[in-house]
């Protein structure tokens, strides 16, 4: 299976009373799939998977099928901190014709879970029991464990290990594994601001929450890639670097549903504890929006 391309880790849209926004999903996904993204992620950490009940994300995971474009390929974020659940999450979603699970490093127990042996034991055990393959995610900004290339070099041996989503922004990490992986494991990336060098190194695509308000910024990055016009590539990689650092690491998800509410698609309110953008953040982020609207 293929995950070349880019996917956005589609963000969950909620009402004002903090229930899923069912029509603004389907507005959200049917204007998504009229531009060239390759698929979509779906209980990922930017759609507040760590926010949602088991019913909820199964009900998303329905919502997202019933919607998408035969052409897009869906992923499922079903990682959360036991193999048993993982598993019982992967393969319900699985059953709702989900093609491949994006399963989260475990965190809660660092001291016991942030090594190597660890690691390749939580993913090998969840992958031996799951109906689809699995894509590994490192997130260690936000989950406080890095997942060890040569535990990621191990792991790609796994029949049913097909990727890694490395979102620490790391090129030199990047590189690591591509360099240490077995032969047609593929190495995707999570972070925006270095999307064009990441795949001048190697990454086959990424998983961008920055593709959630700007997917044709992100798309034409990609199409500069494939088609070897280095020029454009950077071109779009300079215009997108400091929104995306805006609505990802500096003001994160609520600012990223305030980028989607300026460029047509339905942001919307967030979950509780995360809080509302301040003027004065809404107003940087629209003058950085400025020149990238949809």
């Amino acid at each position: 299976m293929k995950l070349h391309g880019i996917y956005p880790p589609i963000t969950t849209p909620f009402d004002h009373n903090g229930d899923i926004y069912k029509s603004k999903l389907r507005h959200n996904v049917e204007k998504w799939n009229r531009v060239g993204l390759s698929g979509y992620v779906v209980c990922g950490s930017t759609g507040e998977s760590v926010f949602l009940t088991t019913e909820e994300k199964i009900a998303l995971w329905g919502m997202v099928a019933e919607c998408a474009s035969d052409d897009k390929l869906l992923m499922a974020g079903t990682g959360v901190e036991s193999v048993r659940e993982t598993v019982a999450l992967t393969n319900a979603a699985a059953g709702l014709g989900y093609k491949a699970a994006m399963v989260r490093t475990p965190h809660y127990y660092k001291n016991l879970v942030n090594n190597i042996d660890a690691q390749h034991l939580y993913f090998s055990s969840v992958a031996d029991q799951a109906r689809m393959p699995l894509m590994i995610y490192n997130w260690p900004q936000a989950t406080g464990v890095d997942i060890h290339p040569e535990a990621v070099a191990r792991l790609s041996e796994h029949p049913n290990i097909i990727a890694i989503k490395e979102s620490s922004g790391n090129l030199e990490k990047v590189m690591q594994m591509i360099r240490e992986v077995k032969a047609g494991f593929q190495v995707l990336v999570g972070s925006a601001p270095t999307l064009w060098p990441s795949l001048q190194i190697g990454a086959v695509g990424a998983v961008l929450a920055f593709a959630n308000a700007a997917p044709y910024a992100t798309i034409t990055i990609w199409e500069a890639h494939r088609t070897r016009e280095a020029e454009a590539g950077l071109d779009w990689q300079n215009r997108i670097g400091g929104p995306a650092v805006l609505v990802t690491t500096k003001y994160g998800i609520p600012g990223l549903k305030y980028a989607m509410d300026l460029n047509g698609y339905y942001g919307g309110p967030c979950r509780l504890p995360l809080r509302p953008l301040s003027p004065e953040a809404k107003r940087e982020i629209e003058d950085a929006f400025q020149d990238l609207k949809g």
